[in-house]
This record gives C-alpha cells, sequence and structure tokens, in this order.
C-alpha cells in the first residue's frame, strides 16, 4: 500500500524522485494521470486496469460517464521508474496541477497522489479541522463488522 506523505523536487526536465518505499510497488509499471482536486495520480498498472475496466463498464450514452472517461483516460500516461528512482511527469500534467520544483507525494492506499507543496497545505487544513470532520464522517461506517 502506498502510506505517508513525503516532499521531493522535480527536477529541470520535469522527472519527480519517488520515495523509496512506493519504488518496489510501481515495479510492473504505472500510470500517471490527473487527479479529481488539482493534483495528479500515480496508480500501478494492476490498480489502473480495474479504474479502466470500471470506467470502461459505464454507460457512454451518460453524458457524465463520458467526462470521467475523458478526465482519466486522455490525461493519462504510462510511466517507469528509471535507475534513479524517478519518473517522467508530462508538461501537460505539471501544468496542470502547477508543479514546479517542490511537490508533495501523498499515499492514498491503493495508489499515490502529487500536489504543490500550497495546495497540500489546504487540503491538510480541512483534513485536521476536527468540527468539519465530526459532520463528514458521520454517516460512514468505519467499523469492522459490515
Amino acid at each position: 500500500m502506498f502510506l505517508g506523505q513525503f516532499q521531493h523536487n522535480l527536477d529541470e526536465k520535469g522527472r519527480l524522485m519517488i520515495p523509496a518505499r512506493f519504488r518496489e510497488l510501481l515495479d510492473g509499471g504505472a500510470y500517471i494521470t490527473q487527479g479529481f482536486d488539482r493534483c495528479l495520480m500515480v496508480m500501478t498498472g494492476v490498480y489502473f486496469k480495474q479504474v479502466y475496466d470500471s470506467v470502461n463498464a459505464m454507460n457512454m450514452a451518460d453524458p457524465t460517464a463520458r467526462l470521467l472517461r475523458r478526465l482519466i483516460f486522455s490525461n493519462a500516461f504510462p510511466v517507469e521508474v528509471d535507475k534513479v528512482g524517478r519518473v517522467l511527469v508530462p508538461q501537460l500534467l505539471r501544468q496542470f496541477a502547477g508543479l514546479d520544483g517542490e511537490a508533495i507525494v501523498a499515499g492514498q492506499g491503493d495508489y499515490f497522489e502529487v500536489w504543490t507543496p500550497a495546495a497540500w497545505q489546504e487540503q491538510m487544513k480541512q483534513i485536521q479541522d476536527t468540527d468539519a470532520n465530526a459532520q463528514r464522517f458521520a454517516t460512514l461506517n468505519l467499523s469492522s463488522k459490515p
């Protein structure tokens, strides 16, 4: 699983250093695509195939399903970790996320996200708002019982 958060840099060519503990999980290849909140999502090949199958099973006559398909697939690129532990982030995606220099790599379980430090700080403010969290998560069943 991809867990934790790390601060790394993009070099002048747009290559992002991947945290060491994430690299071995990307051995079978990976995909990078536009995320939902002005971030990027990096998925293993296996997880990307699951997402692909789920989105592909949606009704193409549904305009929302078509938008989701475009969001994920037209912005998806295969990536490989180089010998030094970096992946090349395509210019299109760097521009979308506003990445230039520093980046936050944040584990999300089955995938990880890449954020600008400023955007990640905004996410952290939301996550650390205990009153809002009480309301947000009240309806979620997080018990181990079904």
